[in-house]
C-alpha cells in the first residue's frame, strides 16, 4: 500500500512517485499545514485545484479538539475534513519544543498542560501512534523530541537517545498495515550528533525518514551542512522529509541536496499578514503604492487570485482587514510553492536543476547570492 520509486535525477536532486492508500503523489512536493484538520481559510476543493498533494494534520492539537475518537467515527481525516487525498500527521513532537513552558518530559513520554484550559494531557509514543491511527492518516510520524536551538551538547545527546528509544516503542505500538510510519532523525546543527542520530535511525528501515530539529532558529550556515549530511546518510530509495521548512529559497536549496518532502505554515501565515510570495521575495500589499496598481500579484501565476484580482483590490482588502483578501493571499502563496515544486520537478526530469536553481537565485537575490545558498547548491552538484 506504500511504495516509493525514483523517476529522475539531476545532480543530487531527484523526482519520485510516492504511492499511498489515497493516491499517488509526485515528489519533490510541499505539503500545506492543516493543524486542526483545516488549512486556514482554504477549502479542500481549492487545495486540490491549486495542486496540493498531501495535507498535514497535528496529533497534539487534534487530540485536544475534536478528539481522535470523534474523527474516527466520522470517517477519519479523509471523511471528516472532506479532503480525499493523502494525509500526514505530525506526532506532537514539535509541540514538545514549542510548548516547552507547558510540558514535562520523562522516559515514559510528555505531560502537557493544555494551552486551552490547563488540563494535563499525557502523550507517549504509544498514545501518539494510537491517536494517529485513529485519525486515519496515510503517513504517521514517530513520536520524538524536537530540541530547541540552542541546546547544550549533553542535552542534545540525551534527547537523541531518548528519541531512538521512543521510535522502538512507536514501531511496536503500530497496528495498521495501511499506514506508513516515518522515523525522525535529530541532532540539530552538531554534525557529529546529526550523524549519530541519522545512522542509528536509518537502521530501523522505516518506509520513509524525516530530518527533524532544523528551522528552529539556527542560522542557515548551520542548517545546510546538517541537511547535506542527512541526505547523504539516509537510504537512497526512501523518501526524505525536511520538517517545518517552507521558505522558497530553502525549498530550492534542499531539493538540490535530495530532499523530497516539505511542510510549513509559512505560506498561509504570510498571506494572513498581508504578504504575497513572488519570484523576488515577498510583496507587502499593505503598502500604499499598490492602491492604484491594476496588475495582478504575479502575471505569470495561474491561481484564482492572480487571474481575477488586481494588486489595488487586494491592497484595499488587506488594509480594510477583509477576510477575502487574507484568504486570497494564502491561496496564491500556496499555489506559488506548488508551482515552484512543479518547476523543480520539470527541471530535474530535464537534467537541468542547476540552471533552474541559478535562475531562481538571480530573481530572488540578484547578484548577491548568499554564501549558504551557493554552498548548498555546490554540494548538490548544481553550481560551478
Amino acid at each position: 500500500m506504500f511504495e516509493f520509486s525514483l523517476t529522475a535525477r539531476s545532480g543530487r536532486a531527484r523526482t519520485g512517485l510516492l504511492l499511498t492508500p489515497h493516491g499517488e503523489v509526485q515528489t519533490p512536493l510541499f505539503m500545506p499545514v492543516g493543524t486542526l484538520g483545516s488549512v486556514k481559510g482554504i477549502s479542500p476543493q481549492e487545495l486540490q485545484e491549486i495542486g496540493s498533494q498531501i495535507i498535514l494534520g497535528n496529533t497534539y492539537h487534534l487530540l485536544l479538539r475534536p478528539g481522535p475518537e470523534r474523527v474516527q467515527r466520522l470517517g477519519g481525516l479523509h471523511g471528516f475534513a472532506a479532503y480525499p487525498g493523502p494525509w500526514l500527521t505530525d506526532s506532537g513532537g514539535f509541540q514538545v519544543m514549542s510548548l516547552g513552558h507547558l510540558r514535562r518530559i520523562s522516559e515514559e513520554g510528555v505531560v502537557f498542560q493544555s494551552h486551552l484550559n490547563g488540563d494535563l494531557i499525557e502523550l507517549s509514543p504509544e498514545k501518539s501512534v494510537w491517536v494517529q491511527e485513529a485519525l486515519g492518516a496515510d503517513i504517521l510520524m514517530a513520536f520524538d523530541e524536537c530540541p530547541p536551538y540552542p541546546a547544550s551538547r549533553e542535552y542534545m545527546r540525551d534527547s537523541i537517545e531518548r528519541t531512538l528509544r521512543w521510535l522502538e516503542r512507536c514501531l511496536r505500538a503500530k497496528t495498521r498495515p495501511d499506514q506508513a510510519l516515518f522515523a525522525i532523525a535529530q541532532g540539530g546543527v552538531d554534525l557529529e550528533l546529526r550523524r549519530l542520530s541519522t545512522e542509528a535511525t536509518a537502521r530501523f528501515d522505516t518506509p520513509g525518514y524525516a530530518i527533524g530539529g532544523l528551522a528552529v532558529g539556527e542560522p542557515k550556515e548551520g542548517m545546510y551542512p546538517a541537511v547535506e549530511l542527512s541526505t547523504r546518510l539516509l537510504p537512497e530509495r526512501k523518501p526524505r522529509y525536511l520538517m517545518g521548512v517552507g521558505h522558497p529559497e530553502d525549498l530550492v536549496a534542499s531539493v538540490g541536496l535530495g530532499v523530497d518532502m516539505f511542510d510549513c505554515v509559512y505560506p498561509t501565515r504570510t498571506g494572513r499578514f498581508g504578504y504575497a510570495l513572488v519570484p523576488e521575495g515577498r510583496m507587502n500589499l499593505k503598502l500604499s503604492k499598490h492602491l492604484d496598481d491594476p496588475n495582478p500579484i504575479d502575471p505569470g501565476c495561474d491561481c484564482y487570485t492572480c487571474q481575477h484580482f488586481s494588486r489595488a483590490y487586494l491592497s484595499h482588502l488587506v488594509r480594510a482587514e477583509e477576510m477575502l483578501g487574507l484568504r486570497m493571499l494564502s491561496l496564491h502563496n500556496l499555489r506559488y510553492l506548488h508551482r515552484l515544486m512543479e518547476s523543480a520537478r520539470a527541471a530535474i526530469q530535464a537534467q537541468a536543476y542547476g540552471e533552474f536553481a541559478q535562475d531562481f537565485a538571480g530573481k530572488r537575490f540578484g547578484p548577491e547570492v548568499p554564501e549558504w545558498f551557493r554552498k548548498a547548491l555546490q554540494a548538490g552538484g548544481h553550481w560551478a
